[in-house]
């Protein structure tokens, strides 16, 4: 009678050994996973757009170019740096009364606040000051959109649909990203006193740009996009995860044909 004893023995120390190779491949694969390079958020520095409501500053979420704010309606503008938790708005919160009480309605026109704050030192280049904080009331067409709108603050560059500066500041640059932050870029912003605004109907432009003119800063959802597309080069290339995948089940199926490899003829 033939003897089952050795081939089952045989096959027991296969399986072992496949085991003990795969749990080794398993650690490795650990290993490197928690030592791989991690990938950090990117901080942005650009003009964000806001939109008054119930009385707080809320991160408008279409271009200036799609919206149309109402009569009575207040908006704001910050240079500042995005570090994705959307939390620099602009640092005053006037009413609409407080800005266009002094400015008579007219007909075929709607009055509308503005508020252009430009930001702290330390967001800045280090070389030139930032302007004043604008805080007024335009008279505008009923369909003046936001980028109409802002077209009165003067001043105006855009790049691909991207505010790149507003008065004329930053003189250069559009969007630019930083890796780190010094603590001063960390601190919590500071409330700016609301200045004394002059009756205006029709603010005159520094630098004539078109109505025409897409004057789209990108809303919370699409900054998150971009931020989400460019960590992995920010982090200096980190390793996606979906090659360590690869790697494991390329090293788990190399584990198995040396086990199958090893298995006595005939099991």
């Amino acid at each position: 009678m033939l003897s089952v004893t050795p081939s089952i023995a045989a096959r027991r120390s296969a399986s072992r050994r496949a085991f003990a190779v795969l749990a080794a491949v398993m650690v490795a694969f650990a290993t490197l996973v928690s030592t791989a390079p991690q990938a950090t958020a990117a901080n942005y520095l650009y003009w964000s757009y806001w939109q008054q409501t119930a009385g707080k500053w809320a991160f408008s979420s279409v271009g200036a170019d799609k919206a149309t704010p109402s009569d009575g309606a207040v908006e704001g503008w910050r240079w500042a740096i995005d570090d994705g938790s959307g939390s620099r708005p602009p640092r005053v919160l006037p009413t609409f009364e407080q800005l266009c009480a002094s400015t008579p309605a007219e007909a075929g026109k709607k009055r509308v606040g503005l508020v252009v704050d430009f930001g702290r030192e330390v967001d800045g280049d280090g070389k030139v000051t930032p302007p004043s904080l604008v805080a007024t009331c335009a008279l505008v067409p009923t369909a003046a959109t936001g980028a109409d709108l802002l077209a009165k603050a003067g001043g105006v560059r855009t790049d691909k649909g991207l505010i790149c500066a507003i008065g004329g500041y930053p003189a250069t640059g559009c969007a630019a990203q930083l890796e780190t932050l010094t603590e001063a870029q960390k601190a919590p912003d500071t409330a700016l006193a609301l200045p004394t605004a002059a009756p205006t109907t029709a603010p005159t432009a520094t630098t004539p740009v078109a109505t025409t003119t897409t004057a789209a800063t990108p809303p919370a959802t699409a900054t998150a996009a971009v931020v989400a597309t460019s960590t992995t080069a920010a982090a200096g290339g980190g390793t996606s995860p979906l090659l360590w995948v690869l790697l494991f089940v390329a090293a788990a199926g190399i584990a198995y044909a040396v086990a199958r490899r090893r298995r006595p003829s005939g099991v």
